[in-house]
């Protein structure tokens, strides 16, 4: 028996995925190597009159549970992809990230529909990077048909939240993956935490080890993101990088971020010793 206020809120949603009041927003990735921009994960928001700001960790589930997921998935990779063609039209050329749920992957067409999207589209099937989450990993297992079809068309997979699901290593090794996501739990702790440190670090050395890229999520502070550049980590992500923009605001984040850069990954010891050492120089 459904609850009346989950009822009330599945009507809610609904209705905003008809009457378009979703909206999608897009979350920087950077390349810990120089600090370019290698990618953007899409993220769906609700703010709805009724409800308020709605968190998609309520409503997704809610779609999956009463069959609005597929509608849901679809009319966000459309709006993703989309913009992609907007802001390639503006000379920004990046990579998209777009979060599915597993009930997708059961839909035995779903690879031959997100491809057909892609084309349609003019976006090339290589600029997009589809991302699951760890605990839905269990059922992957057997969808890898499914998943191996996403990567002969030349779409990425990620697996997300790393380190805290269930999936096992001979899993992780089975399943078609192009990247691992560590957990932000790893990430926020790994610059007071030995142990999470090796976490990191074993991460990291098992996804190079299988040609995987890593991805650290939920960055915050400096010493976080160098604590992680050191551990050999290729990406990172997070609000010490940038919140989740409107899609016409990354042109101008590009152009700041590239000036702040510096002064994020570089050690502050250093800097000074430099500057001190540059100072004794013109002294002399």
């Amino acid at each position: 028996m459904t609850a009346r206020p989950e009822l009330e809120l599945v009507e809610g949603f609904e209705r905003a995925l008809i009457n378009h009041r979703l909206r999608m927003v897009y979350q920087p990735k950077v390349r810990l190597r120089d600090g370019a921009l290698t990618r953007v994960e899409a993220l769906v928001r609700w703010d709805d009159p009724q409800f308020g700001s709605v968190e998609p960790s309520r409503f997704v589930p809610l779609a999956e549970k009463h069959g609005l997921i597929e509608d849901l998935t679809q009319w966000g990779l459309r709006t993703t992809l989309r913009q992609w063609l907007k802001w390639r039209e503006e000379g920004l050329d990046t990579c998209l990230a777009f979060n599915i749920s597993a009930l997708s992957l059961e839909q035995l067409d779903f690879p031959d529909l997100v491809e057909r999207m892609c084309r349609a589209l003019d976006v090339p099937t290589d600029r997009l990077v589809l991302e699951l989450t760890e605990s839905a990993t269990q059922p992957l297992i057997k969808l890898m048909d499914t998943l191996t079809r996403f990567r002969i068309k030349g779409i990425g997979l990620a697996i997300d939240d790393f380190g805290t699901g269930y999936s096992s290593l001979m899993q992780l090794r089975q399943l078609p993956f192009t990247e691992v996501k560590i957990d932000r739990f790893f990430v926020s702790d790994a610059v007071n935490s030995q142990e999470s440190r090796l976490i990191v670090r074993a991460i990291v050395d098992l996804a190079h080890g299988l040609g995987l890229t890593v991805t650290a999520e939920g960055v915050e502070t400096r010493e976080q993101l160098q604590s992680l550049s050191e551990l050999g980590c290729d990406v990172a992500q997070g609000y010490l990088i940038s919140q989740p923009l409107e899609p016409n605001a990354l042109m101008a984040w590009k152009q700041e971020f590239r000036g702040r850069w510096p002064g994020l990954i570089e050690d502050e010891g250093l800097a000074l010793w430099s500057y001190v050492e540059a100072d004794s120089l013109r002294k002399r």
